[in-house]
């Protein structure tokens, strides 16, 4: 019998087994509070070099090679540059973790002394800059440090960790990309999931959390509006997209008032829209860019049929083509496994005492984090703090609001918001990690 069996064999009768060789024990706190300053290296180096959507091949690689350095079982080029590492310690459950790695076409604008200077070409001809606004950069750090700790402290945990390095969120694409590249075939399947994602009007040193329905589906519509083009001094001679397009897009504001339920959440934003090209010409076109958000199937199908009927119903109204749509399912909503959910509050509350672990607002925002809870795995994303309460209190006294992410003057206050990070974590990993006997006496 291997000590892989035997291990869990003593544990299940009550045996007090010691694993000196797997790791030292350590307390968590004291373990970050050594280990902190490197991991702000890595973090400064991380947000310093961001890198877009699809395109993460030198971030991909630097976590790669710091995951295998400490033990890991390292695969690249999962679904696009996604990294999966394993590693496995005893028999036990299977708990899955995971960072996304991608940053945001936007220009830096903190001053930061680490601030990214990168810039990228659109296809375009337009450059722009690349930045990390939406903390994604953190979101690794923590992962790096959570691995570092796990893999050095094997006495306090049992079971197989998978670490997951995500491309692409940020296009709602990379989790989608990472299953159907048979990501919980060819490694282990979970049986829970834990991320995290920083929030930008939560104190620095706190975390917040909400069970069920967190994040929404998002959607896009691209309409096009045909008319009859001709001269702008004789408009009866023309059927005129852009009058229609107006109506439609007034039309459109009141499916949420007047078609859905009120106490179901729903959004419809035209973000855009185009025609024409002089002043007196009337075109033959308008174009429509719309986002559409909700949370489950029922309202995500009732929006899209009354978009299609009120945009048919407004050129047949007009007397014109039928319009072009074009609908495409993105992102789907985020549901946080209540169970789950109910489990870490209570790990937190005693890692980080009652009062920095606070209910979250449900939001419209999208995270294809939802896509692994979907295909089986319980999952949970917890909001992590990143604004010291003071700087919370001076955007306060100026009455402004603290910026959000995707802006370019977001930045988290690095080292509140990473320890508490790292904190919560490995505090959530250690628990759903634990030996069958030491589960069974903590229920």
């Amino acid at each position: 019998m291997t000590m892989r069996q035997i291990i869990p064999a003593l544990l299940a009768i009550g045996i007090a087994v010691s694993i000196p060789a797997l790791g030292k024990s350590e307390s968590p706190d004291a373990w970050v509070d050594e280990n902190l300053p490197a991991l702000l290296d890595i973090y400064k180096d991380l947000h310093a070099h961001p890198e877009l959507s699809h395109e993460e091949a030198v971030t991909s690689k630097k976590l790669a090679d710091i995951l295998r350095e400490v033990g890991y079982e390292v695969t690249t080029d999962v679904g696009g540059h996604g990294v999966v590492a394993v590693l496995e310690n005893v028999d036990g459950p299977t708990l899955m973790l995971r960072a996304d790695m991608d940053g945001l076409p936007v220009t830096e604008q903190t001053e930061l002394v680490y601030a990214s200077q990168e810039k990228v070409a659109s296809d375009d001809g337009i450059t722009t800059g690349v930045m990390h606004a939406c903390g994604h950069d953190v979101h690794m750090t923590n992962l790096i440090g959570v691995a570092r700790f796990l893999a050095s402290h094997r006495d306090q945990w049992q079971g197989t960790l998978v670490l997951i390095c995500q491309p692409a969120e940020e296009k709602g694409a990379g989790a989608k990309a990472m299953l159907d590249a048979g990501l919980l075939e060819r490694f282990p399947k979970p049986d829970h999931a834990l991320a995290l994602h920083v929030a930008a009007t939560l104190p620095a040193g706190s975390v917040g959390y909400r069970a069920g329905y967190a994040m929404a589906n998002v959607d896009s519509v691209d309409i096009t509006v045909h008319g009859r083009g001709g001269h702008g001094a004789y408009p009866h001679a023309t059927i005129d997209p852009i009058v229609q397009a107006a109506e439609l897009v007034m039309s459109l504001q009141t499916i949420v008032s007047r078609e859905v339920k009120p106490i179901d959440p729903a959004v419809i934003t035209v973000g855009a829209i185009h025609g024409g090209a002089k002043h007196n010409v009337i075109s033959d076109r308008c174009e429509l860019k719309l986002t559409v958000r909700s949370y489950g199937d029922k309202v995500r199908a009732q929006l899209r049929e009354a978009i299609t009927r009120r945009a048919n119903a407004i050129a047949e109204a007009y007397g014109a083509p039928a319009p072009t749509i074009e609908y495409s399912e993105g992102t789907p909503s985020l549901f946080n496994d209540r169970e789950l959910a109910k489990e870490m509050v209570g790990v937190f509350r005693e890692t980080l005492g009652d009062e920095n672990v606070v209910p979250s607002e449900p939001s419209m925002g999208g995270e294809d984090f939802g896509r692994y809870g979907l295909a089986g795995v319980p999952i949970l994303m917890f909001q992590l703090g990143s604004v010291e309460q003071k700087r919370l209190d001076r955007f306060a006294e100026l009455g402004q609001a603290p910026p959000s992410l995707h802006s370019p003057f977001y930045y988290p206050d690095i080292e509140p918001t990473l320890r508490t990070g790292l904190r919560a974590m490995i505090a959530g990993s250690l628990d759903l990690l634990q030996a069958p006997a030491a589960a069974d006496q903590r229920n």
